[in-house]
């Protein structure tokens, strides 16, 4: 037996009596993308009334969710590091704790079995799935082998739990015949339970300079209800706060205090942020992570967005197996779409968009390009996000809108550090900010 799975194995169990002896209610949320930020949804929503708990970091493996019902850290790879994990467990096992009254767990799953692995010992009183889509499909061998295993958290809830699923998604819709817990379905189409109408940008003023957030109505068993979202931007965000209002009102929250609470909710780091940038431009901070879906619809909220000149930089998007070449020359698609001004690509996959660009004749890129593949005025292709960051300082216009998205491993955080006028608050706006991660030099992957 591996160190690894004796360390899982410890974990489990370890987690296992503390879910015994505290008897924590349990929100799980899963989905091809939104996991976080539905987590931090409901976050916001229950911890207005309740003693709630929900993971942090990248805890939500094997690991990592242990990690949090315990209420410990990670030992990395240090010793001592998790006989103080152990030491902490002991404690929260033996002295008497205001124990949270709610876990809210967020459950990746990078490859099958992953979500059978965790819901075999932490029993859901709600379960979410937030999308099924083309994310990080490399493990798996098709869409549905994906649903499969998303579908797992809910189809394993009892009959007294709930599952609420995003109705809207067309794979997580067909789940619906095989729950047989308490459903509620929620999204923007009239089958939805709790469904969102009526969104819109808010702005400050009248004249539409500066982005604020956005708004939609929450409707639910007749009853109508303003929501105002001052941190949110892009209206697949609302997706998060219906969950959390769903959550809420099975908790017994009115929707006025719900509707009160989502006021608060702020998009987890590198999520759809809005951010100063120099020259008084504004950039959309989106480099968390990025997937078809995700992209699709960030240039999607650019569409909706007017009067300013729209720049996009795109960073590869990785874990696509055989739909790497298709997904990106659709952002390619959807760019042309939207009529964004300028595109920078970074990475050598999203030279397929770069390609696709060219083929409809919207700029020709410089041939024999060196290290950094600068095209002409509207056009560019870069190996790293240094090197964009660099070019899209020159570039900037005032009033200028700057849509900034990549996978992790392409590290676009750095490019959006290049250009915000406050490079001294990255630390708190920016994502991978911790000292392990800005120790990784970037390496072209």
């Amino acid at each position: 037996m591996s160190k690894l799975t004796l360390l899982q194995k410890m974990l489990r169990i370890m987690s296992i009596l503390v879910l015994k002896k505290y008897n924590p209610k349990i929100v799980s949320v899963t989905g091809s993308v939104g996991k976080t930020s539905t987590k931090e949804a409901i976050f916001t929503v229950l911890a207005s009334q309740f003693r709630v708990r929900r993971n942090e970091k990248n805890y939500n493996n094997e690991i990592g969710i242990p990690l949090t019902i315990i209420g410990a850290s990670s030992g990395q790879s240090s010793l001592l590091g998790w006989l103080g994990v152990f030491l902490k467990w002991i404690g929260v096992m033996i002295s008497p704790l205001e124990y949270p009254e709610i876990l809210i767990l967020e459950m990746g799953a990078d490859r099958p079995g992953d979500i059978e692995y965790l819901t075999g010992f932490i029993r859901s009183d709600v379960g979410i799935i937030t999308d099924v889509s083309l994310s990080h499909i490399e493990f798996f061998k098709s869409i549905e082998e994906i649903s499969k295993e998303k579908g797992t958290l809910v189809k394993r809830l009892d009959e007294k739990s709930l599952a609420i699923i995003n109705i809207d998604n067309p794979n997580v819709a067909k789940l619906k015949e095989q729950i047989k817990s308490n459903l509620l379905t929620i999204g923007f189409s009239e089958e939805a339970e709790m469904r969102a109408t009526d969104p819109a940008l808010v702005y400050s003023d009248e004249n539409n300079h500066d982005i604020r957030g956005l708004s939609f109505k929450l409707n639910y068993k007749g009853t109508t209800i303003p929501v105002r979202l001052n941190n949110v931007l892009a209206k697949h965000q609302i997706y998060p706060a219906l969950a959390a209002a769903a959550t809420g009102v099975w908790f017994q929250l009115n929707l006025v205090e719900i509707a009160a609470a989502l006021e608060n909710f702020a998009s987890p780091c590198g999520r759809m942020n809005l951010i100063e940038g120099i020259k008084n431009s504004t950039i959309i901070d989106d480099t968390y992570n990025s997937s078809p879906t995700s992209s699709i619809a960030a240039l999607e909220v650019l569409d909706e967005i007017k009067d300013k000149r729209k720049i996009v930089v795109m960073g590869d998007m990785l874990e696509l197996g055989a739909e790497t070449e298709k997904g990106h020359r659709n952002i390619a698609k959807k760019f042309l779409e939207i009529k964004g001004d300028i595109f920078l690509g970074v990475g050598q996959r999203m030279r397929f968009a770069v390609d696709e660009l060219s083929k409809h004749n919207f700029s020709k890129p410089a041939r024999n390009a060196s290290h950094s593949d600068a095209g002409e005025d509207n056009m560019f292709s870069f190996s790293d996000p240094m090197d964009a960051g660099k070019k899209l300082q020159e570039i900037i216009q005032p009033n200028d809108l700057i849509l900034i998205k990549g996978s992790q491993g392409m590290r676009m955080e750095k490019v959006v550090e290049e250009v915000m006028a406050t490079p001294q608050k990255a630390d708190e706006l920016l994502c991978r900010q911790n000292e392990e991660w800005r120790k990784i030099p970037f390496k072209e992957v």
